[in-house]
């Protein structure tokens, strides 16, 4: 799976952002995805993971009722809706595939990664 994230750019407090992840594979469908991100100085941190037919959704406690993953296998797409964005928010955001199994917040269960994505929140 090759996976390609854009929709970063910079946003005032309060504001929204919509991250997509274009994916290219035969096995994309079959798979749970996740997004992830990583502030300056910190280590890569889970968001929010999808099941591979979007029926189960899990969310870090810092986005929660904020962001919503969604997928469009049809497309081969991932989208982040992220609202009332915070300054605390602002971090590269990477999208991920698993190889298999069920949505997970683990990093190592993701072995194919986009290129990341920045999202900057201004206070």
């Amino acid at each position: 799976v090759q996976l390609q994230a854009s929709g970063g750019g910079l946003v005032q407090a309060g504001g929204s952002l919509r991250l997509s992840c274009a994916a290219s594979g035969r096995t994309f469908e079959s798979v749970p995805l996740a997004w992830f991100r990583q502030a300056p100085g910190t280590e890569r941190e889970f968001v929010a993971t999808i099941s591979w037919n979007g029926g189960s959704t899990r969310y870090s406690d810092s986005v929660k009722g904020r962001f919503t993953i969604s997928r469009d296998n049809a497309k081969k797409m991932l989208y982040l809706q992220m609202n009332v964005l915070k300054p605390e928010d602002t971090a590269v955001y990477y999208c991920a595939a698993a190889a298999g199994g069920i949505p997970t917040m683990r990093l190592s269960a993701y072995p194919y990664w986009g290129q990341g994505t920045q999202v900057t929140v201004s206070s």
